[in-house]
């Protein structure tokens, strides 16, 4: 099962050993394998000269068969992609590689893209484990230590620009408007590796910290809501969502279940529970992901999902009033 790993501490730069004529030149080519890959359409690829070479990429690794972290990494970069518009495919290219090549074929990851609707400019891909591996170990993103039968591994991702040399990861649970900005403005301008340790560079434009609001202060329920549940789920909001709608589901489920849900969802789907089979199949068989909470986590998004369909549900009563002639 995936892991979140170091991906939710501290974000650091990339640490891509790129030789003294890479850097200068801003070139991946001597650094990055170039592994033969195969396309979720059955095309056969090179990694860097195919897919990086002078191009704007987002690389992640992820296993279609994955219960908890890779459903909600795709769906949080899904909101980055949609966050980036047209750009992708234009001068921006996602890819997402399997670590478990020999269950994902090229029709096992179009049948997972489709179920995630993914759109143009994304490419899923597959290859020889060890070339993988290998792969993962030159991004910065293989950790020896968790590597075992269970498909444990960092769901840190990695973003660079080719043609400048800037390279940087992230975590995808970041806020989607933040990661988008970076990938699409910053990358270009603001973030450079210098001697293997970021540099940053200022521009002209820049704000002082001094005008920058303070950041957001979460309770625990919304900062879970926001970071791991905003991705497929709203509370009041649009429809096209990969989950359901949570406004007034603390009325509509039983705490108990609720919980439950919440805390093992995997379990839940293999025991075939009813109501989690029905929503297993109304949302495109997309499984909830076992986010692995705590029992006070749960407790906090629970409490979150109560208030914030209160302050909904009371603006939308307010909102449908009729209104005075």
């Amino acid at each position: 099962m995936a892991r979140l790993a170091h991906a939710l501490t501290w974000i650091t730069a990339l640490s891509l050993a790129l030789g003294s004529t890479a850097s200068a030149q801003g070139k991946g080519a001597g650094y990055l394998p170039n592994i033969p890959l195969t396309t979720h359409d059955g095309e056969a690829v090179r990694f860097y000269d195919d897919l990086v070479k002078d191009k704007v990429v987002v690389v992640n690794f992820i296993y279609t068969s994955c219960p908890d972290t890779c459903p909600a990494e795709t769906a949080k970069l899904i909101r980055v992609r949609e966050e980036l518009g047209d750009r992708v495919g234009q001068d921006i290219f996602m890819y997402s590689i399997s670590i478990d090549p020999e269950h994902d074929t090229p029709e096992v990851l179009k049948a997972y893209r489709e179920k995630f609707q993914i759109q143009p400019g994304w490419t899923f891909l597959t290859g020889d484990e060890d070339d993988i591996v290998h792969l993962r170990k030159k991004l910065g993103v293989y950790m020896e230590e968790i590597q075992d039968d269970s498909g444990n591994h960092n769901v840190t991702f990695v973003v660079g620009n080719d043609r400048t040399g800037k390279w940087i990861s992230r975590s995808p649970f970041d806020n989607p408007k933040i990661l988008a900005k970076l990938i699409g403005h910053d990358l270009f301008d603001g973030v450079r590796l210098v001697s293997n340790r970021p540099q940053r560079i200022v521009r002209a434009d820049a704000k002082p910290y001094i005008d920058v609001p303070p950041a957001p202060q979460y309770s625990m329920g919304e900062r879970l809501f926001v970071t791991r549940c905003r991705s497929c789920h709203n509370v009041g909001g649009p429809e096209n969502m990969l989950g359901p709608d949570l406004l007034g589901v603390t009325e509509r489920r039983e705490r108990a279940w609720l919980s439950r849900w919440l805390k093992e969802p995997d379990k839940m789907l293999q025991e075939q529970d009813p109501i989690a089979m029905e929503l297993f199949h109304r949302y495109n068989e997309i499984a909830m992901p076992n986010l692995r909470l705590e029992d006070a986590e749960v407790a906090a998004l629970i409490e979150h999902l109560e208030a914030e369909s209160r302050r909904v549900g009371g603006r939308l009563a307010k909102s449908s009033e009729p209104q005075a002639p």
